[in-house]
């Protein structure tokens, strides 16, 4: 077969806000001439995946490295019926700016693309090849607690990463001959707590850092003479780690990818969004220290 006629496949990884580096690997891959035929995301991965296949990726880096911990937290809110803390009239807002317009087909974005969601009765991965593209995006990065569920065809739909985190079986099945595979989890597995110097609260603390600061001093008062408790978000990253990193393990023996990018993303959690320029940064320089294999295996 011909190197330079085969279709390129990039799979993006779920892995929250470690998400951000996946712009940076797109960017720097461009730089050196790779532009992928087929886009397939996972949670945030769909995010940048559908901005990037719809032409807008620019648009999302800026508002990106525009986040500060402040603006970051008026995307959450605590609502009656407690089936999500995001707010939904923003998060929407966001995703019709930086990722594509509400009424756009995936069929009619520029570049092929797909996502990957589950289905919260059966637990079947479900692809969105087609449809709203929108729609795809919230189905796939719709997780428990953050998202409430997205109802599409008489199911309800949770984030894609509880199935398929780095979805590369999507890709091969939409004819890429090689995949390019990003695992934001790859480093991450017991490093996602970290000692808390003071317990005083910020002036900028949002309503998670505050509930999880409350349920942590319950817990210490409860426990006085133990090693304190890890906290509600520390102990749900704990947990959505040691799952995906599980599932991303055997997904990869079975249907391995043909370049494997692992940026290090250890030092940011679960929800740290607005550590969107070290992300970045850090996908950049992933793509430069794997810069030799990747053009090996492409032969360029």
């Amino acid at each position: 077969m011909d190197k330079a006629k085969e279709t390129i496949g990039l799979a993006l990884g779920s892995g929250s806000s470690r998400g951000w580096a996946h712009i940076g690997i797109i960017k720097e891959l461009a730089k050196t001439g790779i532009e992928p035929d087929i886009i397939c995301g996972c949670s945030i991965g769909s995010i940048v995946g559908a901005s990037r296949a719809a032409g807008n990726l620019e648009a999302l880096e800026t508002w990106v490295r525009s986040l500060s911990k402040r603006t970051v937290t008026r995307f959450f809110e605590l609502n009656l019926s407690l089936n999500g803390f995001v707010n939904a009239e923003r998060f929407h807002a966001f995703l019709d700016e930086c990722v594509c317009d509400e009424a756009i087909q995936i069929r009619q974005l520029p570049k092929t693309f797909a996502s990957v969601s589950t289905d919260l009765k059966s637990g079947r991965e479900v692809w969105f090849t087609e449809g709203p593209t929108l729609d795809a995006v919230r189905a796939s990065i719709s997780l428990p607690g953050l998202f409430p569920p997205v109802r599409h065809q008489g199911s309800w739909l949770v984030d894609g990463g509880l199935v398929n985190p780095v979805p590369v079986s999507i890709c091969r099945a939409l004819g890429a001959d090689i995949v390019i595979a990003v695992n934001l989890n790859g480093d991450i597995l017991g490093k996602h707590q970290r000692k808390k110097t003071t317990e005083e609260p910020p002036e900028d603390e949002g309503l998670l850092d505050s509930v999880s600061r409350s349920i942590r001093a319950y817990s210490d008062t409860l426990f006085p003479n133990k090693d304190p408790a890890p906290s509600l978000f520390d102990a749900i990253a704990g947990s959505i780690n040691i799952t995906q990193d599980r599932i991303t393990r055997s997904r990869m023996a079975g249907d391995p990818p043909d370049i494997m990018l692992s940026p290090r993303l250890s030092h940011i959690e679960l929800l740290e969004f607005h550590r969107g320029k070290e992300a970045i940064k850090e996908g950049e320089n992933c793509v430069k220290r794997m810069l030799p294999e990747i053009e090996y295996r492409l032969k360029r």
